[in-house]
Formats: structure tokens, C-alpha cells, sequence
């Protein structure tokens, strides 16, 4: 069998082997410990004797799931986590609880030892939480991942092939313009092998090999016509896909790589986009948005009328966009990908922040509760003193009326029109009585509201006083009203 090292988040631990790590007192590490063990690919006799050693050690062990088929070799007592995947409604849930579970653990005992399937470091997200957490300190011990067979069972050699390894239930946005062979992992049911077969704009014309059970006396190895890639087997946890070769136009999202590439060569040829500048091209960002806006007023989803234009539109934003980003990559401070990667980042983490908050269930949150965290992510994740500070001045003023009183309902804070109202001849709260009475009486009535705005918007013009400039101080004064209100952080 193999002997392991045990390495922690910061390297190497100093003059230490896994076995001396084990042996150490908890009292003595800065903080409690916790340590990973793989249990291999296949059955026990693919799991490692520094596995073995660490698990048999006299820590409280844990274990990710007894679906595994070597999670024969756990002590009696070991607490599974596979109650965990049945009580949670969405499986972004499970993975916080586990590490909730465990670091509650070692701060009780000092030390405990964690088993998942295959290897620590291969796919495997609670192990990247337990990283990432301060207040453990994650030991990993390096065991046998379903690749090492995988390579094997292909004969392959996967570094000089330059193998990409992709997870199936993130193919679409992990794929995007790769070239070569492709494994992928993670191919734990046929919704997941038929996401990936209709992830590509043009599917391989060769075939394909699945991968099943390696190591295991049921193993399968299926060589299949792409179309056949969800119909061949009944994937399983332990199914991967092999995709030997992608050609170049016909990878997943291979439009969009095939527009940057379009783009960058019109930079190059064009003399008036050669000259454009972020500033340059602000006035054609803000019409496409509009045009965009026309487009989908336009639009019945009901019988497809205005889809063609919408699409269009779209194309049309999506061209500022992809023009702006070939800029960022000239001056080399980022390029398209760094777009995507931003806010596919950006929307993880704030769903994760939302099934933190919610106990896993973000449903339960409802739309105002979902929005209230949203809006407490965003000012985390920019640094900023006050929830409003990323509403633009610049905006038109009722497009910025409209998100300082969302982000004020929002935070709590309550929206009431008369507050703070000016002194003046009239009942001016009796007529936002009235007016708020009409609204109500046909909700989302949109020609209602609209003639109300334009009945305003001619008293002010007859009254001598410039709507939008009267709009936009008195939400000046609402702004500053709203941060005085808010909570520190």
C-alpha cells in the first residue's frame, strides 16, 4: 500500500509526517484540526495505509457518504453524512451543513478525521469550505482519485495530451471555448450526460467513451455516438466521460469564442473601431440599452411576436460588451473571460450567502428576504460605507428614485412618500392619498401610473419648476435621510 504526507493549507507541515501529525497533541496546534482522508477510487484495496492509519487513529471520524464502495474500511462509530443529502431541499445546501458539522466537531475534540470518496483534493467542495475556513486547521493526506485509474483504463497520458478535467454539472460554463480532449467527472445522472450533449453548438462527429465503476468488478467502459451520450448506461456517482478530441468551431460556447476572435480582428482592420475608447463607446452602450428596453416592451412571450427584434437587440448590447472586454484585453488588464468568470463568481457567491442565511432553504426567504441579502453581499463584496453609494448620480432621476426607494425597502428602512414633506398651501398628503387609492384600485394598471407621471410632470412644467431637477433633489434629500437610517456594519 501507499504511505502518505499529510500537507495542510499553508504546505508542508514543518518536519512532519501524517503519522506525526496524528500523534500530536491538540492543545498544542493554533487551532483545532481537521484532517481529510481520501478512501480511493475503488474498493479497500485502493485505500492508502496513511488512510487507514489516520482513520483507525482513536479521533471522532467522519465520513461524506457510505455510497462509496471502500467505506467498508471506516471504524465502528463513524457519524456519515448521508442524512445531510436527504434532508436538504438543494444540494448547494449539503455542503455548508458538513462543514458546520465538522468544524463543531473538532472544536469539541480538537481533532478529527474526515473520509470522502476518491481523493481530497479532486472535486471535492466541502474539502475546498474546509480550506477556506478559519477557524479549523484542514489537514490533507494525499490518496488515489477516480483519474489515476481513469488514465489507465484510457492509456493515456493525460500531461501530454494536455487533458482538460471539467465537472459535468458545470460543463456549459466550464467548457467555453476549450480545444482538445476533455474529461469529465461529476457525470452522476443521465440530466447531467444530456446537459453536456446539448452544451455544444456542434457535437463531435466521433465517438465518445464513458466511464463507470473503475476499479470495481462491475466496471464499465462504453464507447458511444454522441447522440446516444444520455441512453447508452444508467450513469451513476461513479461515471465520467472521456471526450477525446474537440475541434476547433466546434467546442461548447464556440459562438461567442469565435466573436471575440472576430472582434479582435475588426480592431485590428476597421480604422473607426481601432479609434474607440471605453469613453468613446459609452453613448453607443447607453442607446443599445434603450434599444433594448424598445425591444422588449415589443415583445409577446406569449406568441413570440418581437422575438426576432429582441434577439437582435441583444446581439447588438452583447456587441458593446464583447468590444469593451477586447479593449480591457489590449491594455491587459482583462478580457472576456474575466467578464464571465466575475459574475458567474459573483452570483455563487451571493447564492451561497442566501443559503447560509436561510439554513439551506432559500426558498423559505421569500423575494424581500432573497433581496435583502443580495443587497448585503453587494456592499461586502464592494467595499462600500453605505448600500447606496452604487447608485449612479448620474441616472435619470426617476430611474434613480425608483432604486433608492428599492434600496431603502430593501434594508428595512420603509419608503413613505410624505415624509419629511415641505409646508406649503394644500393637503398634500390628503392628494398622495388619493392618487395611491387609484393606483391600488388597478394594480399594474401601467397607463394609469403613466397619466398620473404626466399630469405631474405638466403641473411642474405650468408651475414654472423642472420635473426631472425637482425629482432628483428631493431624492437627493431621501438618499440622505436613507443612510442616516442605516445600521452599521
Amino acid at each position: 500500500m501507499i504511505r502518505s504526507a499529510a500537507v495542510d493549507r499553508a504546505g508542508p507541515l514543518p518536519a512532519e509526517t501524517a503519522a506525526g501529525a496524528l500523534g500530536r497533541d491538540a492543545s498544542s496546534a493554533v487551532a483545532p484540526v481537521v484532517e481529510v482522508v481520501g478512501l480511493g477510487p475503488g474498493d479497500a484495496d485502493l485505500v492508502t495505509a496513511g488512510t487507514l492509519r489516520a482513520l483507525h487513529s482513536g479521533a471522532p471520524t467522519f465520513l461524506r457518504t457510505r455510497r462509496h464502495p471502500a467505506a467498508s474500511v471506516v471504524p465502528d462509530g463513524t457519524v456519515g453524512f448521508d442524512d445531510v443529502y436527504e434532508r436538504a431541499d438543494v444540494i448547494e445546501a449539503v455542503y455548508p451543513a458538513i462543514v458546520e458539522s465538522l468544524v463543531a466537531a473538532a472544536l469539541e475534540h480538537g481533532r478529527v478525521v474526515y473520509a470522502v470518496p476518491g481523493s481530497p483534493v479532486v472535486a471535492e467542495h466541502t474539502v475546498e469550505l474546509l480550506v477556506a475556513d478559519d477557524r479549523v486547521r484542514t489537514v490533507l493526506h494525499p490518496a488515489l482519485s477516480f483519474l489515476d485509474l481513469t488514465w489507465i483504463r484510457l492509456r493515456v497520458d493525460p500531461v501530454e495530451l494536455g487533458v482538460r478535467l471539467v465537472d459535468g454539472h458545470r460543463f456549459a460554463e466550464r467548457s467555453v471555448g476549450q480545444r482538445g480532449p476533455l474529461l469529465v467527472g461529476q457525470c452522476d445522472s443521465n440530466f447531467v450526460l444530456s446537459d453536456i450533449k446539448l452544451a455544444f453548438d456542434d457535437p463531435p462527429e466521433w465517438p465518445v467513451v464513458l466511464l463507470q465503476r473503475l476499479g470495481l468488478p462491475d466496471e464499465r467502459i462504453v464507447e458511444v455516438a454522441w447522440e446516444d451520450l444520455d441512453r447508452t448506461i444508467d450513469a451513476d456517482h461513479l461515471t465520467s466521460l472521456w471526450i477525446p478530441e474537440v475541434a476547433d468551431g466546434d467546442g461548447v460556447g464556440s459562438g461567442v469564442v469565435r466573436f471575440e476572435a472576430l472582434m479582435a480582428d475588426l480592431r485590428a482592420s476597421d480604422p473607426w473601431k481601432a479609434e474607440q475608447t471605453h469613453d468613446s463607446l459609452k453613448r453607443f452602450l447607453l442607446e443599445e440599452s434603450y434599444e433594448v428596453l424598445e425591444a422588449i416592451d415589443a415583445y409577446d412571450p406569449e406568441s413570440g411576436n418581437g422575438a426576432e427584434a429582441l434577439t437582435s437587440e441583444l446581439g447588438d448590447l452583447l456587441y458593446q460588451v464583447v468590444f469593451h472586454s477586447a479593449l480591457g484585453a489590449e491594455a491587459g488588464w482583462f478580457e472576456l473571460s474575466d467578464v464571465v468568470t466575475a459574475i458567474h463568481d459573483k452570483l455563487v457567491s451571493r447564492n451561497d450567502d442566501l443559503v447560509r442565511v436561510t439554513g439551506g432553504r432559500p426558498a423559505d426567504a421569500g423575494v424581500d428576504g432573497a433581496v435583502t441579502v443580495w443587497e448585503a453581499s453587494k456592499r461586502t463584496e464592494q467595499g462600500r460605507d453605505s448600500a447606496f453609494d452604487g447608485i449612479p448620480h448620474a441616472l435619470p432621476a426617476l430611474t434613480r428614485a425608483m432604486k433608492v426607494q428599492r434600496k431603502a425597502e430593501a434594508l428595512g428602512l420603509g419608503v413613505d412618500a410624505d415624509a419629511a414633506l415641505p409646508d406649503g398651501p394644500g393637503d398634500i398628503a390628503g392628494d398622495l392619498a388619493t392618487l395611491s387609492a387609484a393606483v391600488a384600485a388597478a394594480p399594474g394598471d401601467v397607463e394609469r401610473v403613466g397619466a398620473l407621471l404626466e399630469a405631474v410632470v405638466d403641473i411642474a412644467r405650468r408651475g414654472g419648476v423642472d420635473a426631472e431637477d425637482a425629482l432628483r433633489r428631493r431624492i437627493d434629500a431621501d438618499e440622505l435621510r436613507y443612510r442616516s437610517m442605516e445600521q452599521p456594519d
